[in-house]
Protein backbone atom coordinates (compact mmCIF):
# COMPACT_ATOMS: atom_id res chain seq x y z
CA UNK A 1 0.00 0.00 0.00
CA UNK A 2 1.19 3.46 -0.80
CA UNK A 3 0.08 6.86 0.29
CA UNK A 4 0.05 10.15 -1.49
CA UNK A 5 3.29 11.17 0.15
CA UNK A 6 5.30 8.16 -1.02
CA UNK A 7 8.06 8.88 -3.54
CA UNK A 8 9.59 5.43 -3.81
CA UNK A 9 8.28 2.29 -5.54
CA UNK A 10 5.74 0.18 -3.72
CA UNK A 11 7.05 -2.88 -1.98
CA UNK A 12 5.28 -6.07 -2.88
CA UNK A 13 3.97 -8.24 -0.06
CA UNK A 14 4.65 -5.63 2.60
CA UNK A 15 8.23 -6.78 2.90
CA UNK A 16 11.34 -4.66 3.28
CA UNK A 17 12.57 -2.79 0.20
CA UNK A 18 15.34 -4.35 -1.78
CA UNK A 19 18.69 -2.65 -1.13
CA UNK A 20 20.00 -0.66 -4.07
CA UNK A 21 23.50 -1.52 -5.06
CA UNK A 22 25.45 1.37 -6.50
CA UNK A 23 27.49 -0.15 -9.30
CA UNK A 24 29.87 2.82 -9.38
CA UNK A 25 30.60 2.50 -5.67
CA UNK A 26 31.30 -1.22 -6.01
CA UNK A 27 33.50 -0.77 -9.03
CA UNK A 28 36.95 -2.15 -8.11
CA UNK A 29 39.96 -0.41 -9.62
CA UNK A 30 42.10 -2.68 -11.66
CA UNK A 31 45.87 -2.79 -11.68
CA UNK A 32 47.56 0.46 -12.76
CA UNK A 33 48.37 0.79 -16.42
CA UNK A 34 51.88 0.50 -17.75
CA UNK A 35 51.87 4.20 -18.62
CA UNK A 36 50.84 5.14 -15.08
CA UNK A 37 53.59 3.00 -13.61
CA UNK A 38 56.19 4.56 -15.90
CA UNK A 39 55.10 8.09 -14.97
CA UNK A 40 55.28 7.40 -11.26
CA UNK A 41 58.57 5.57 -11.72
CA UNK A 42 60.07 8.68 -13.32
CA UNK A 43 58.71 10.87 -10.50
CA UNK A 44 60.08 8.51 -7.85
CA UNK A 45 63.52 8.41 -9.48
CA UNK A 46 63.68 12.19 -9.78
CA UNK A 47 62.81 12.63 -6.10
CA UNK A 48 65.24 9.90 -5.06
CA UNK A 49 68.05 11.33 -7.21
CA UNK A 50 67.52 14.84 -5.82
CA UNK A 51 67.59 13.61 -2.23
CA UNK A 52 70.69 11.52 -2.92
CA UNK A 53 72.42 14.52 -4.53
CA UNK A 54 71.74 16.61 -1.43
CA UNK A 55 73.13 13.79 0.71
CA UNK A 56 76.34 13.75 -1.35
CA UNK A 57 76.60 17.53 -0.99
CA UNK A 58 76.41 17.20 2.80
CA UNK A 59 79.15 14.57 2.70
CA UNK A 60 81.26 16.96 0.62
CA UNK A 61 80.72 19.74 3.19
CA UNK A 62 81.77 17.40 5.98
CA UNK A 63 84.92 16.45 4.06
CA UNK A 64 85.75 20.12 3.45
CA UNK A 65 85.41 20.96 7.14
CA UNK A 66 87.55 18.00 8.20
CA UNK A 67 90.22 18.78 5.59
CA UNK A 68 90.32 22.47 6.55
CA UNK A 69 90.73 21.66 10.23
CA UNK A 70 93.51 19.17 9.49
CA UNK A 71 95.28 21.66 7.20
CA UNK A 72 95.18 24.42 9.82
CA UNK A 73 96.50 22.12 12.53
CA UNK A 74 99.22 20.69 10.31
CA UNK A 75 100.53 23.98 8.90
CA UNK A 76 100.10 25.85 12.15
CA UNK A 77 102.62 23.47 13.70
CA UNK A 78 105.18 24.13 10.97
CA UNK A 79 107.97 26.64 11.31
CA UNK A 80 107.06 30.17 10.16
CA UNK A 81 107.78 31.12 6.57
CA UNK A 82 110.51 33.61 5.91
CA UNK A 83 109.39 36.92 4.47
CA UNK A 84 111.45 36.28 1.34
CA UNK A 85 109.61 32.99 0.73
CA UNK A 86 106.16 34.60 0.42
CA UNK A 87 104.54 33.40 -2.83
CA UNK A 88 105.18 35.44 -5.94
CA UNK A 89 103.12 33.31 -8.33
CA UNK A 90 99.69 31.75 -8.09
CA UNK A 91 100.99 28.18 -8.38
CA UNK A 92 103.00 28.33 -5.15
CA UNK A 93 100.29 30.11 -3.16
CA UNK A 94 98.17 27.13 -2.00
CA UNK A 95 101.18 25.40 -0.44
CA UNK A 96 101.59 28.38 1.90
CA UNK A 97 97.99 28.82 3.07
CA UNK A 98 97.67 28.83 6.88
CA UNK A 99 101.45 29.08 7.33
CA UNK A 100 102.67 31.60 9.89
CA UNK A 101 104.78 34.48 8.64
CA UNK A 102 106.32 37.69 9.97
CA UNK A 103 106.59 40.61 7.58
CA UNK A 104 108.07 44.08 7.77
CA UNK A 105 106.87 46.94 5.64
CA UNK A 106 104.79 50.11 5.53
CA UNK A 107 101.02 50.38 5.48
CA UNK A 108 99.58 52.03 2.39
CA UNK A 109 96.84 54.04 4.11
CA UNK A 110 95.70 55.62 0.86
CA UNK A 111 94.31 52.35 -0.45
CA UNK A 112 92.43 50.97 2.56
CA UNK A 113 89.32 48.99 1.61
CA UNK A 114 86.47 48.03 3.93
CA UNK A 115 84.76 44.75 3.02
CA UNK A 116 81.19 45.11 4.19
CA UNK A 117 78.70 42.59 5.62
CA UNK A 118 81.39 40.72 7.57
CA UNK A 119 80.18 39.63 10.98
CA UNK A 120 81.83 38.86 14.29
CA UNK A 121 79.84 37.65 17.29
CA UNK A 122 76.72 38.14 15.14
CA UNK A 123 77.46 41.86 14.75
CA UNK A 124 77.72 43.37 11.25
CA UNK A 125 80.90 45.19 10.37
CA UNK A 126 83.89 45.35 8.06
CA UNK A 127 87.11 43.53 7.35
CA UNK A 128 89.82 46.18 7.08
CA UNK A 129 91.97 45.36 4.05
CA UNK A 130 95.20 47.34 3.75
CA UNK A 131 98.16 46.86 1.40
CA UNK A 132 101.50 46.35 3.12
CA UNK A 133 104.37 47.68 1.02
CA UNK A 134 107.30 45.28 1.28
CA UNK A 135 110.98 46.26 1.13
CA UNK A 136 111.39 44.81 -2.38
CA UNK A 137 108.76 47.16 -3.83
CA UNK A 138 105.94 44.64 -4.07
CA UNK A 139 102.93 44.62 -1.76
CA UNK A 140 100.65 42.12 -0.06
CA UNK A 141 97.08 42.83 1.01
CA UNK A 142 96.58 42.26 4.72
CA UNK A 143 93.32 41.63 6.49
CA UNK A 144 94.25 43.83 9.40
CA UNK A 145 91.21 43.23 11.56
CA UNK A 146 87.47 43.62 12.04
CA UNK A 147 85.58 46.75 13.06
CA UNK A 148 81.89 47.33 13.70
CA UNK A 149 79.86 49.36 11.22
CA UNK A 150 77.33 52.12 11.70
CA UNK A 151 73.83 50.52 11.88
CA UNK A 152 72.27 53.74 10.59
CA UNK A 153 74.55 53.91 7.57
CA UNK A 154 76.06 50.54 6.55
CA UNK A 155 77.98 52.16 3.67
CA UNK A 156 79.81 54.62 5.92
CA UNK A 157 83.52 53.87 6.24
CA UNK A 158 84.59 53.73 9.90
CA UNK A 159 87.49 55.74 11.24
CA UNK A 160 90.61 53.66 11.88
CA UNK A 161 94.20 54.28 12.83
CA UNK A 162 96.82 53.37 10.23
CA UNK A 163 100.31 53.45 11.76
CA UNK A 164 102.95 55.35 9.85
CA UNK A 165 106.52 54.17 9.40
CA UNK A 166 107.80 50.63 9.30
CA UNK A 167 105.67 48.02 11.05
CA UNK A 168 106.15 44.40 12.01
CA UNK A 169 103.19 42.21 11.11
CA UNK A 170 102.61 38.72 12.47
CA UNK A 171 100.16 36.95 10.23
CA UNK A 172 98.98 33.80 8.55
CA UNK A 173 99.04 33.34 4.79
CA UNK A 174 95.58 32.99 3.27
CA UNK A 175 93.96 32.76 -0.16
CA UNK A 176 92.51 35.86 -1.75
CA UNK A 177 89.02 36.63 -0.36
CA UNK A 178 86.27 34.61 -2.00
CA UNK A 179 83.71 36.49 -4.00
CA UNK A 180 80.39 37.29 -2.35
CA UNK A 181 77.14 38.20 -4.08
CA UNK A 182 77.30 41.91 -4.80
CA UNK A 183 74.14 43.96 -4.27
CA UNK A 184 75.23 46.65 -6.77
CA UNK A 185 77.78 48.20 -4.40
CA UNK A 186 80.34 48.47 -7.16
CA UNK A 187 83.92 47.30 -7.46
CA UNK A 188 85.57 50.53 -6.34
CA UNK A 189 85.49 52.94 -3.44
CA UNK A 190 86.53 52.47 0.16
CA UNK A 191 83.47 50.39 1.04
CA UNK A 192 82.74 47.44 -1.20
CA UNK A 193 81.46 43.90 -1.11
CA UNK A 194 84.39 42.20 -2.86
CA UNK A 195 88.05 42.83 -3.50
CA UNK A 196 89.24 41.60 -6.87
CA UNK A 197 93.01 41.23 -7.11
CA UNK A 198 93.41 42.31 -10.74
CA UNK A 199 91.08 45.28 -10.35
CA UNK A 200 92.68 46.40 -7.09
CA UNK A 201 96.20 46.06 -8.53
CA UNK A 202 95.21 48.23 -11.48
CA UNK A 203 93.59 50.97 -9.40
CA UNK A 204 96.32 51.05 -6.75
CA UNK A 205 99.30 50.61 -9.06
CA UNK A 206 100.78 48.06 -6.66
CA UNK A 207 102.56 44.86 -7.61
CA UNK A 208 100.38 42.59 -5.46
CA UNK A 209 101.39 39.13 -4.33
CA UNK A 210 98.94 36.34 -5.31
CA UNK A 211 98.12 35.62 -1.67
CA UNK A 212 96.96 37.77 1.22
CA UNK A 213 97.80 37.62 4.91
CA UNK A 214 95.55 37.73 7.98
CA UNK A 215 97.11 39.76 10.76
CA UNK A 216 97.18 38.15 14.19
CA UNK A 217 96.82 39.85 17.55
CA UNK A 218 100.16 40.98 19.00
CA UNK A 219 101.52 43.56 21.40
CA UNK A 220 102.31 45.95 18.57
CA UNK A 221 98.71 46.23 17.35
CA UNK A 222 96.82 45.97 20.62
CA UNK A 223 95.66 49.59 20.74
CA UNK A 224 94.44 50.26 17.21
CA UNK A 225 90.76 49.43 17.87
CA UNK A 226 90.56 46.43 15.53
CA UNK A 227 89.50 42.97 16.62
CA UNK A 228 91.66 40.03 15.62
CA UNK A 229 90.14 37.17 17.60
CA UNK A 230 89.43 35.35 14.37
CA UNK A 231 86.99 32.46 14.81
CA UNK A 232 88.34 29.05 13.92
CA UNK A 233 86.71 27.43 10.88
CA UNK A 234 83.76 25.22 11.75
CA UNK A 235 85.21 21.73 12.02
CA UNK A 236 82.08 20.01 13.38
CA UNK A 237 81.30 17.60 10.57
CA UNK A 238 78.92 15.46 12.66
CA UNK A 239 75.98 17.70 11.76
CA UNK A 240 76.68 17.30 8.05
CA UNK A 241 76.92 13.53 8.38
CA UNK A 242 73.54 13.55 10.14
CA UNK A 243 71.97 15.60 7.36
CA UNK A 244 73.50 13.28 4.78
CA UNK A 245 71.98 10.24 6.48
CA UNK A 246 68.56 11.91 6.46
CA UNK A 247 68.75 12.72 2.76
CA UNK A 248 69.89 9.21 1.85
CA UNK A 249 67.04 7.74 3.93
CA UNK A 250 64.59 10.01 2.11
CA UNK A 251 65.99 8.86 -1.23
CA UNK A 252 65.48 5.21 -0.30
CA UNK A 253 61.99 5.99 1.00
CA UNK A 254 60.97 7.49 -2.36
CA UNK A 255 61.88 4.30 -4.19
CA UNK A 256 60.46 2.04 -1.46
CA UNK A 257 57.14 3.88 -1.47
CA UNK A 258 56.86 3.50 -5.23
CA UNK A 259 57.51 -0.25 -5.08
CA UNK A 260 55.01 -0.73 -2.24
CA UNK A 261 52.23 1.28 -3.90
CA UNK A 262 52.68 -0.28 -7.33
CA UNK A 263 53.33 -3.91 -6.44
CA UNK A 264 52.55 -4.81 -2.84
CA UNK A 265 49.60 -2.68 -1.72
CA UNK A 266 46.55 -4.97 -1.25
CA UNK A 267 43.81 -4.29 -3.80
CA UNK A 268 40.25 -5.52 -3.01
CA UNK A 269 38.79 -8.30 -5.17
CA UNK A 270 35.37 -8.03 -6.84
CA UNK A 271 33.98 -10.62 -4.50
CA UNK A 272 35.15 -8.65 -1.50
CA UNK A 273 33.44 -5.52 -2.80
CA UNK A 274 30.11 -7.33 -3.39
CA UNK A 275 30.25 -8.98 0.02
CA UNK A 276 30.93 -5.60 1.62
CA UNK A 277 27.92 -4.12 -0.20
CA UNK A 278 25.57 -6.97 0.90
CA UNK A 279 26.54 -6.78 4.55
Amino acid sequence: MTNDYSTGPAVAGGGSPEPRIDDDANRVPGPPSTRSRLVWLVVAFICAALAARLGLWQLSRAHQKTSAAELIAERGAMAPLSAEALARDAASGPDQWQRRITLRGRWDGGHVVFLMNRTMDDRPGFFVMTPLRLPDGSAVVAQRGWIAGDPADPMRAPAIVTPAGEVRVEARVAPWPSRWFDFSHGADGKVRQNLERATFAAESGLALRPVMVVEQAAAGNAGDGLRRDWPAPDSNAVTNYGYAAQWFAMSAACLGLYVWVQFFRRRPLNGDAVAAADS
